[in-house]
């Protein structure tokens, strides 16, 4: 357990600390950007499609919900240090190896950008690998902070555009109108999607007890994202029609694919909890009639509401432990069973079982007469 402990303060403290840096070097160059009303502007802009992909994540992590602190903390990496380190990186690299803007655009800023984002991803998986479960859990995490990062890069472009120095358009609403558009409208998801493909690979190598797939799965998954980040930039130096045509061709497509794959990622999420719980109940760590009401999410919002009504918010928050701590005793279990546990899986699953001991007799499930305390 100290180690544990050690783990995660060490991952808070480098995480804090490269956040704050990175919003001090971000927010002065989001003074340099532009006059106070066109960030404010370009800020507000920026924020339209920040809402409903949050959104959208969340509900793709409903079954086994991440904390929310580390969401948040993916997000602000993604809105500072990402974007922060990108930038410079890129200009130094820029200044040393004396690359063009088409190089720029199409080769260093893919490699960059996608290492500062997947980063955060390697310090999970170094630091804080009990979040992560598979390969959902590493589509989420790297949403949010490419989330993070399109939201700051926005703004960089809509103050551009709003000034009308980026080259293209003619300036005022005008120019900020097309790029707010193109970048929040038609291609929101675009920067998630790329790391996305990082996730993946994070995702595979937590359960894999192949040595060799655990550290090539992530280098591939990064690899995949550069390619298809410098497919997108490349196609932008093309022309509009290329651009459309890449966007059609491969990003609907590869966006539809992974909507799929994180669909079924939960489906297959529900089936690998329900035989790990009913193994736990065969070990006695779980009672077998309580699994119903933890594996489906009907029955677990209707179980909460019976515990509310019946037994008041301390019911209800018993209820909502002990969900939350079977659905983690469940992910623990199942790779247990699979070979693949985290170091500290034995100490962990004791402490799961703890709680499940003490939430368990604050509440009953419909149907049954709630225990004596």
């Amino acid at each position: 357990m100290p180690q544990v402990r050690r783990d995660s303060v060490a991952f808070t403290v480098v995480v804090t600390v490269a956040v704050l840096i990175g919003a001090a070097l971000m927010l002065g160059l989001l003074a340099l950007a532009g006059a106070p009303g066109t960030v404010l502007l370009a800020t507000a802009f920026a924020a339209v499609p920040v809402g409903p992909l949050v959104a959208t994540y969340l509900w793709l992590d409903r079954y086994e919900p991440e904390p929310k602190s580390m969401l948040v903390a993916g997000l602000l990496w993604g809105a500072f240090v990402a974007t922060a380190a990108a930038i410079l990186v890129s200009g130094v690299g820029g200044l040393v190896v004396g690359v063009t803007e088409e190089q720029s655009l199409a080769v260093v800023a893919p490699v960059t950008e996608e290492a500062t984002k997947g980063l955060f991803l390697v310090l999970l998986l170094w630091w804080r690998r009990a979040e992560l479960d598979g390969i959902l859990d590493g589509l989420v995490y790297a949403g949010m902070v490419g989330i993070g990062f399109a939201f700051t890069e926005n703004i960089l472009y809509l103050a551009a555009a709003y000034d009308g120095t980026d080259g293209i358009g003619p300036g005022g609403i005008e120019g900020v109108t097309g790029t707010f558009v193109l970048r929040c409208l038609i291609s929101p998801f675009a920067h998630p999607l790329f790391t996305a493909f990082t996730g993946i690979g994070i995702g595979i190598a937590v359960g894999s007890r192949s040595g060799a797939v655990r550290v090539l799965a992530p280098l591939g998954g990064y690899a995949c994202a550069v390619v298809a980040h410098g497919i997108w930039n490349g196609s932008t130096l093309v022309g509009t029609d290329a651009f459309f045509l890449v966007y059609g061709v491969l990003m609907l497509p590869v966006f539809v694919g992974l909507i799929v794959l994180a669909v079924w990622s939960r489906s297959f999420e529900r089936r690998m909890l329900t035989a790990a719980l009913q193994d736990a109940a065969r070990r006695e760590l779980i009672p077998a009639t309580d699994i119903g009401w933890v594996v489906d999410l009907g029955a677990r919002r209707l179980a909460r509401r019976h515990a509310r009504e019946r037994g008041g918010p301390d019911a209800e928050r018993a209820m909502v432990d002990f969900q939350q701590a079977a659905v983690e005793l469940g992910f623990l279990h199942h790779r247990m069973l699979r070979g693949t546990p985290p170091r500290d899986w034995q100490a962990r699953g004791q402490e799961l079982v703890a709680r499940i001991q003490v939430a368990r007799p604050w509440f009953a499930f419909p149907g049954q007469v709630v225990p004596q305390r």
